[in-house]
């Protein structure tokens, strides 16, 4: 068993270390699926260049982008337009030459010098996988950080309980700095008679900061658009969201390099000029001419197709609960 450390820093190793999850060959794509791939990848891609457009940036940059998927997307939309990603993994053998790729650090970091130029910066389930503080109501009532054991072989087996931790962990020291402002700022009622022993927060100081480093980076006139599940002050859940995936599956979120571990974004902390909903952020689209049916069949089922795919984008309890951050530069 290896010695307890907060779970932030073992998230970081667990993701994004020599041996984390992400740098694995088989990739993301080999354990889940997201928005970015098959045809609601397609639909996203158009509605991403229809934002693009909205704002009079001529390329894309993906930040998190995988192994490329929504960049393939993209660029077969639109094929003549800039287009470029990063990630913690080398270039994907199979994106195209044509798409830019960065290498970066993994987590919140950035690669070093990396200064794009001005576009609409997507950042597509990137935020929900920075780790970050997680903290719990002890029984005296204080917040305390929670601490973590990493030893492997804990998450190899799904469970029907998504939230819970079956990993060795432990409360550590009260919560204090800035992690513990963020808190009174973004998670009052921790601090009040509501709070019981055991409610847990996934303290939104580390994703504020990665986000506004991004930010920083964009020159003036670029959009960025954080994509992600969130909650906000009005419904933090209180046993917290933290959660990992592993071959299709829900594990438990242990932080040994086998699994994802993800939780959900505070999107009302992070900067921003615009907020809503993705089933708002994605224009709908119509039936398409039956008539189409018999002259082109081929591209009336291509329709067909993009419209279902767009369905799916805008679906309620599912893509389109997603938040759509927006923060002009």
């Amino acid at each position: 068993m290896s010695e307890p450390v907060p779970w932030r820093m073992a998230w970081q190793s667990a993701l994004y270390g020599p041996d984390g999850f992400y740098r694995r060959a088989e990739g993301p794509a080999g354990h889940f699926t997201t928005a970015t791939h098959g045809g609601t990848g397609r639909a996203l891609a158009r509605s991403l260049w229809a934002w693009a457009d909205r704002f009079g940036l001529d390329g894309i940059i993906d930040v998190g982008a995988g192994r490329g998927e929504l960049l393939q997307h993209l660029y077969a939309w639109e094929p003549g337009r800039p287009l470029s990603g990063l990630d913690v993994v080398p270039r994907p053998r199979e994106l195209t030459d044509a798409v830019g790729w960065v290498e970066s650090p993994g987590g919140a970091g950035l690669p070093a010098g990396w200064r794009p130029d001005r576009a609409l910066v997507v950042a597509h389930e990137w935020l929900d996988v920075v780790p970050c503080t997680i903290a719990e109501v002890a029984p005296d009532g204080t917040l305390r950080e929670l601490l973590a054991d990493s030893s492997p072989g804990s998450c190899s087996e799904p469970h029907s309980i998504p939230y819970s931790y079956r990993t060795n962990q432990s409360l550590g020291p009260p919560l204090s700095g800035a992690d513990l402002d963020w808190c009174q700022r973004f998670w009052p009622s921790g601090f009040t008679s509501e709070a019981r022993p055991g409610d847990r927060v996934e303290v939104g100081r580390q994703r504020d900061e990665a986000w506004s480093a991004l930010l920083e980076r964009l020159p003036a006139g670029s959009v960025a658009v954080a994509v992600d599940y969130g909650h906000t002050v009005a419904d933090r859940p209180r046993e917290g969201t933290l959660v990992a995936y592993r071959e299709g599956h829900v594990v438990d979120p242990v932080p040994d390099g086998s699994c994802d571990l993800t939780a959900h974004v505070a999107v009302d902390s992070l900067r921003q000029t615009q907020r809503l909903r993705q089933r708002e952020a994605v224009a709908a689209v119509g039936v398409p001419d039956h008539a189409w049916a018999t002259v082109d069949p081929a591209a009336y089922l291509r329709a067909l197709a993009d419209q279902s795919a767009v369905a799916e984008l805008r679906r309620p309890g599912g893509f389109g609960d997603f938040w759509w951050v927006i923060a002009q530069v």
